[in-house]
């Protein structure tokens, strides 16, 4: 069994140092992680594709010449 840890959105938002609109925005356009909907009016993201977007992020900016 995969034991995935599911972030709620103040979490994500802890992690990310983004705000809720800009999240989903990204996420509309692909460009983060789409939420799981956990319940009627809940949604989470998984631990493991939120840290693997932030690891992606520092990647590109080390590979960013100043």
């Amino acid at each position: 069994m995969n034991n995935q840890r599911l972030l709620r959105l103040p979490q994500v938002e802890d992690l990310t140092a983004l705000k809720r609109a800009h999240i989903y925005a990204l996420a509309r356009r692909g460009l983060f992680p789409k939420p799981i909907k956990i319940g009627a009016r809940a949604s989470a993201w998984t631990e493991t594709d939120v840290r693997a977007w932030i690891a992606a992020r520092v990647e590109a900016a080390q590979d960013t010449p100043a």
